[in-house]
């Protein structure tokens, strides 16, 4: 097997020494004097994903999150690292995963091929498997729903969830029509259903939140996009949420702590300027703005950012 020295991938891949170091110690990469041909493949992607100012940070917390829902040992060799708009997401038996959010996402590069798969659709608990007739009427639910067929969306989400009462992407997707119907009550119910089927599922406690804030109780709103933030603490949707629910409160400083975690999470587009134009606004108040110093905390560095949506997501 060829094996190449750390000045040869340093010659190869046109990167500095200080960069590789720097991948080592973000645990991307092992420590190590000799590379093989796939070490190198490893490499050249995050070479690729630092050349489009992908954070390491970023990279390891899709890495880390891939492990725990697909299982895998080493998500850069068993699936491929791909950027999808402002996201971090993975390749994998023809479908796009995007970790943090426990999704499989529309795979636009192949959806004219036999692996196309629908958009979106959450994934299971590590290690579990939807029996074939639950798999087929979830992507027949889902194609309802894009074709505007909601009441028999809700008929299949509904077939699933008698087949299996635990399965989580079918409550979230039913809560969502539920949501857009404006029937908030029972959106809630199936979003906590969600919740108790799987207490890891980022998306249920985001998309709880949501609904509780349609129904004006915003203690319990806050909850559970706490609960999000605690489980995938780079979501950035979750902050930019919680810091309008800390603002409506009128608790200034854990608010301007999200606006900023949102900024270093999302650095552009509309939702990231207004981001920064709260912060600015907070931090004009002289009183605060001291005592934000005082406290020792500063604004987070840059990273990749969940979806820039605030909405449910449909499954």
């Amino acid at each position: 097997m060829t094996s190449y020295s750390r000045q040869d991938v340093l010659r190869i891949l046109q990167i500095s020494s200080r960069q590789l170091q720097g991948w080592e110690r973000a645990n991307l990469i092992p420590q190590q004097q000799t590379y093989s041909f796939q070490d190198l493949g490893q490499l050249r992607t995050l070479r690729v994903l630092r050349d489009e100012s992908v954070s390491s940070a970023s990279i390891r917390d899709s890495i880390v999150a891939m492990k725990a829902v697909a299982g895998m040992t080493n998500p850069l060799l068993e699936a491929c690292l791909v950027r999808t708009g402002t996201r971090l997401a993975f390749r994998h038996h023809g479908a796009v995963v995007d970790p943090i959010r426990r999704q499989l996402l529309f795979d636009f590069d192949r959806a004219d091929g036999p692996s196309a798969v629908s958009e979106p659709h959450p994934l299971r608990k590590p290690g579990t498997k939807s029996p074939r007739a639950i798999h087929d009427r979830f992507l027949a639910a889902v194609q309802a729903e894009e074709a505007g067929e909601k009441q028999r969306a809700i008929a299949l989400y509904e077939e699933i969830l008698g087949l299996d009462p635990a399965y989580a992407p079918a409550f979230i997707n039913l809560g969502t029509i539920h949501f857009h119907l404006r029937q908030f009550t029972r959106a809630e119910e199936l979003y906590r259903r969600a919740t108790e089927a799987d207490p890891s599922y980022v998306l249920a406690f985001f998309d709880l939140g949501n609904v509780l804030d349609e129904l004006q109780r915003l203690d319990e709103a806050i909850n559970a996009y706490r609960k999000a933030v605690a489980l995938a603490p780079r979501y950035a949707d979750a902050h930019y949420n919680l810091a309008l629910a800390h603002e409506r409160r009128g608790e200034r400083r854990p608010a301007l702590r999200h606006w900023q975690a949102y900024v270093g999470l999302d650095s552009r587009g509309p939702w990231a300027e207004h981001a920064r134009s709260q912060i600015h606004k907070l931090l004009s108040g002289e009183k605060l703005s001291i005592a934000w110093r005082a406290d020792g905390h500063a604004p987070r560095g840059k990273g990749m950012a969940a979806l820039n949506l605030v909405t449910p997501q449909a499954g």
